[in-house]
């Protein structure tokens, strides 16, 4: 996050102060809390108009939820004071058990909030949907006609991301760079466990599971160099998970693209089974054409050569499940394409009995 070197600051400090006398521990308090202080949270200082529409969202929830709230915490301190053991102004009614005009209150304002909210939540769902395609790319600027969205693959590894780019046939590892204001369609998938892609300033979070392919539609609107991450737990390098997010103009964008075909390698299947392995705290890469249907294939987990596809195994269980056959997995041969090493000849199958037996049967 842009705050995590003071952050990092503060809890040296915090540390340090444990060892300290107790004059020392206050004199380094407060500059703990100015580290803090400084701190800018993406999440409420977007970049893009999917996060600005999802922060509205929250001060929105917020507002209507501290209508309750507020008013909730200060009868405590005014019903505290008036009943006292002490007062004299407030009226003692032993008999007391009902009445209509407070009951209306206490019941009919939370219900009207919790109203207000779940039309808020339910009209928001749909259209912040990450499946949805923008209609607007900001604030009264809808997306240009015929204009087609970026494509952008995503693979979640471990622990490192992988984002490839289809249609310029370039790839990139923890560097993802997007042209502003231009709307962006990222498949998500996982290679091993269930992971979370999540750039707080351009759009919430959306997991990554492996087999599966998810969709978020997105839109940075103003250049900036930000910070990407995994936001759910996968294993030892989890918190060096992170990627470096990039917003440029269109030239800007254009420009990149041919520094990365001019300078980067080719990213075959032999590379990306090797960039697959686990490794943490891997910096940048990129990679000057991509194989062809490596996306698919990962999604598909058919990478290695030989592996049968999954969409070729269902298929085969719906062929074996209507004929009453045994699953599709053991029906399935090996695949062999191009990016496939030719698998190896059978052996042939041993006699069922040795050829003087079977001569003397006949």
């Amino acid at each position: 996050m842009p705050c995590e070197a003071d952050v990092g600051s503060a809890a040296v400090i915090m540390r340090t102060k444990l060892t300290l006398p107790p004059w020392a521990r206050r004199a380094l308090l407060a500059p703990a809390l100015a580290f803090l202080a400084g701190c800018q949270r993406e999440v409420l200082n977007p970049a893009g108009d999917v996060a600005l529409q999802q922060r509205d969202l929250i001060y929105i929830s917020t507002g209507l939820m501290l209508l309750i709230i507020v008013p909730v915490l200060i009868l405590i301190v005014v019903f505290a004071w008036r009943y006292r053991a002490g007062g004299r102004d407030a009226t003692y009614d032993p008999n007391f058990d009902h009445s209509t005009s407070l009951e209306l209150v206490i019941w009919s304002a939370p219900l009207l909030i919790i109203i207000a909210l779940g039309a808020l939540t339910w009209s928001s769902t749909h259209l912040l949907d990450p499946f949805r395609p923008l209609d607007r790319i900001a604030p009264n600027k809808p997306v240009a006609a015929g204009e087609a969205p970026l494509r952008v693959q995503v693979v979640a590894m471990d622990w490192k991301w992988l984002f490839i780019y289809p249609d310029q046939g370039i790839a990139t590892v923890n560097e993802l760079v997007l042209p502003v204001d231009r709307q962006v369609r990222f498949d998500i998938t996982s290679t091993n466990m269930m992971n979370s892609f999540y750039a707080p300033t351009l759009a919430g979070m959306v997991y990554a599971m492996p087999g599966m392919r998810s969709t978020l539609h997105a839109v940075l609107n103003k250049p900036g160099s930000y910070e990407g991450f995994s936001a759910n737990y996968s294993g030892a390098g989890f918190s060096d998970m992170r990627f470096k997010l990039t917003g440029v103009d269109a030239a800007g964008f254009d420009s990149w693209v041919g520094s990365v075909k001019a300078g980067g390698r080719p990213l075959e299947t032999a590379a990306y089974l090797a960039l697959e392995k686990p490794s943490e705290k891997v910096p940048p890469m990129r990679f000057a054409a991509v194989a062809p249907g490596l996306f698919d294939r990962v999604v598909n987990r058919c990478v290695a050569p030989g592996a049968p596809c999954m969409h070729e195994v269902m298929a085969a269980d719906r062929r074996a499940d209507a004929g009453g056959a045994a699953g599709g997995r053991a029906l399935m041969p090996p695949r062999h394409d191009a990016h496939s090493a030719p698998a190896p000849a059978a052996a042939p199958a041993p006699p069922t009995q040795p050829p003087a037996a079977a001569h003397a049967s006949h």
